[in-house]
């Protein structure tokens, strides 16, 4: 099984994303529509958000894979570690890369991953240095300085132990629990280690694929497909299995969209019309890549015969439930693939008066456990999603 989680810094507009009937005979929302030819292979959530534990604005969206704010994890005994990252823990060293974490630019709201010692995991954006690490042949003469690299950074890391088991002896309870979360980081770099040191010897895939000149010059909306095209090779050739994208601000030259105000701009657009029409731009090209990825998954087949999305689950949401009144209640949420029974629009409010939504943390429960890691409970849910089925 896979696990691809696409988060959008600054949501999507609620009324044009989320369907007005619920259930198997929904008509798809004009947000929605570019996934018209794909509604049997995804569902569409509303009513779930991260509650209290996730509230914040913008300052929330970091909650999107987690559901628990940075700032109240202390004490948790995973800290607000994210559901890709709890899915890695069993991949191992079994691909090159126990999981992935790309991102469209270097905005600080781009850190959606988050570890189990409560460290935000840094994502690539440059696309030229994600083909170069999924495919670019190693090069033999590199090869034994890389591994001398690698055991001089464990020789380092054993003395950072040495020193902080003598500490660990010497402090309160306090420092006590900062040292162990500090120990979970320093564990966490020696398997990275131990497991490219094993990699190394191991010849990249070859693919089909080349990358266009100067790709991470290209505008947003150009070199955005080229992060989905990747993330599809990479499944593909079996390289990782856990991948997540976050999408933020869209750069210079309103990421050449036809648009004539800022990201951020649009999204506060007060119901202005015209506000609304150029955010549009912007959020419709999102379905409409997720359409695409989603079709590339269904093309390629497994060796059982099999597509690739029905052995792959992709998340495609946001932290941020509405961003014109900085809400995060009410997450905008699909999920995809993964051999789940799906093709409908569910919706979790536990009272539809009050808008009292479920949190969108059982939904995590429920992906962990068709990724095959038996756990009831994540951040501050219990349980799994009622009524997400697996498929026959």
């Amino acid at each position: 099984m896979r696990m691809v989680c696409i988060g959008l810094n600054f949501g999507l507009v609620p009324r044009l994303f989320f369907p007005t009937e619920t259930g198997p005979s929904y008509q798809l929302s004009e947000r929605l529509a570019p996934l018209e030819k794909l509604r049997s292979e995804f569902t569409v959530f509303s009513g779930l958000d991260h509650g209290l534990n996730g509230q914040g604005g913008h300052g929330g969206v970091h909650a999107y894979l987690s559901g628990v704010l940075s700032k109240n994890s202390r004490g948790m005994p995973e800290s607000n570690i994210s559901v890709d990252q709890k899915a890695a823990q069993i991949v191992g060293a079994e691909t090159r890369f126990p999981s992935l974490q790309l991102s469209s630019g270097r905005d600080p709201n781009n850190l959606i991953s988050w570890s189990a010692s409560g460290v935000s995991l840094p994502p690539i954006f440059n696309v030229g240095t994600i083909y170069n690490l999924l495919f670019q042949k190693i090069d033999p003469r590199l090869r034994n300085s890389t591994q001398g690299q690698y055991a001089a950074r464990a020789s380092i890391l054993d003395l950072v132990k040495t020193d902080a088991d003598y500490l660990q002896s010497r402090v309160g309870v306090r420092d006590r629990r900062k040292l162990e979360h500090y120990f979970q980081s320093v564990r966490a770099v020696e398997k990275r280690l131990t497991q490219a040191t094993q990699w190394l010897e191991i010849p990249k895939p070859v693919v089909d694929y080349t990358l266009p000149t100067a790709a991470n010059q290209l505008d947003f909306a150009d070199r955005v497909p080229l992060y989905y095209d990747l993330m599809a090779l990479a499944l593909q050739t079996d390289s990782t299995r856990v991948i997540t994208l976050a999408l933020a601000d869209i750069g210079a030259n309103y990421g050449g969209f036809n648009i004539s105000r800022g990201y951020h701009q649009l999204t506060h657009h007060g119901k202005v019309p015209e506000y609304i029409k150029e955010l549009s731009v912007i959020e419709q090209f999102h379905t409409q890549q997720l359409a695409r990825f989603l079709q590339q998954l269904r093309s390629v087949r497994e060796p059982d015969g099999k597509p690739l999305l029905d052995k792959c689950m992709v998340l495609f949401g946001s932290g941020m439930g509405n961003a014109s009144a900085h809400s995060n209640k009410n997450l905008p949420l699909v999920l995809a693939g993964g051999g789940f029974k799906h093709g409908e629009h569910k919706s979790y409010f536990m009272d539809e008066a009050k808008r009292e939504a479920t949190l969108a943390s059982k939904l995590f429960v429920s992906m962990l456990n068709r990724f095959g890691m038996e756990v009831d409970r994540f951040g501050a849910a219990s349980g799994t999603l009622t009524g997400l089925e697996v498929g026959a």
